[in-house]
């Protein structure tokens, strides 16, 4: 199935129907209840994928609740965030995808300076959590405030949590979406092969920040829009796109161009600042 038609199915090369292209192939499914992609699988593929799922469906349901905890949120309503991944919905329930990245070595020679091919282009994840594992081949890369990115180390016995932009809003920015790529192994190296569960809500589920978090007085950072609303935004978006500066008030744009400013500052002084650390990656048991 070609990807640009589509986003269900397979796809190559192409990431998308606006002009995005990496160096690998892929598999992305829909694993909603009730999904035509999952019930059209065989069947041990198919009850291979339910098992995976239901897996790391738990593990993200458990670190939303530890995020909640971390947030001060009371003990009583430390399953808000979890629930509105969980929560059922007359149109199908959550929205949850699972996407399968093969990056193979790359044949094609490196122009000078560059340190690898672009596998899977600069972005941010619109779910609410993504929950990714992947083989021992590195590629994946985070971006820092100041702009520079650092390499993730792979390790095949960590499942690794990135938040999305819907848990950005939801939690009024105290937690953001890092813009995160994957560099295609070069040549003669073993591929890369990544599996990642995307934990959505519901598409009539309303995304804005919880009354559970906002202290006396403070104010939202973002207009709120349905899930169905951003996702439909964000597929119309190219990948590096800034997805949630439409949905911005104005005190988010103003926090944002001075985080801007502040990393342009950083990137200037970049020769007499020490190289940055690795990204802290906790594991979970």
């Amino acid at each position: 199935m070609d990807a640009s038609a589509r986003p269900f199915g397979y796809g190559s090369k192409r990431i998308g129907c606006n002009g995005d292209m990496g160096w690998l192939e892929y598999i992305l499914l829909s694993v909603r209840s009730g999904s035509v992609a999952a019930a059209s699988l065989p069947p041990s593929l198919r009850a291979a994928l339910e098992e995976y799922t239901d897996a790391v469906r738990g593990v993200g349901a458990r670190v939303l609740e530890l995020m909640a905890q971390g947030l001060g949120v009371a003990e009583e309503h430390r399953g808000v965030l979890r629930r509105i991944v969980a929560a059922p919905d007359d149109a199908g329930g959550a929205d949850e995808m699972v996407r399968v990245n093969h990056y193979p070595p790359c044949p094609s020679p490196v122009a000078s300076g560059l340190r690898g091919v672009t596998g899977f282009g600069e972005h941010t994840d619109p779910q609410i959590i993504s929950v990714l594992r992947s083989n021992g081949t590195g590629g994946l890369q985070i971006m820092l405030l100041d702009g520079r990115w650092v390499p993730v180390a792979p390790d095949t016995d960590s499942l690794f949590v990135i938040v999305g932009d819907s848990l950005q809003v939801l939690t009024n920015g105290r937690f953001r979406s890092m813009k995160h790529r994957v560099v295609a192994p070069a040549e003669g190296q073993q591929s890369r092969l990544s599996v990642i569960y995307f934990g959505g809500p519901a598409p009539t589920q309303r995304i804005a920040p919880l009354p559970e978090l906002m202290r006396e007085g403070e104010q939202s950072l973002y207009r709120d829009f349905t899930w169905a609303e951003y996702k439909t935004a964000a597929y119309k978006s190219r990948l590096g796109d800034h997805r949630l500066g439409p949905f911005e008030l104005p005190a988010a744009a103003a926090a944002q161009e001075s985080t801007t400013k502040a990393g342009h500052h950083c990137i200037s002084n970049a020769a007499v600042q020490a190289p940055a650390p690795a990204p802290h990656v906790a594991r979970v048991h």
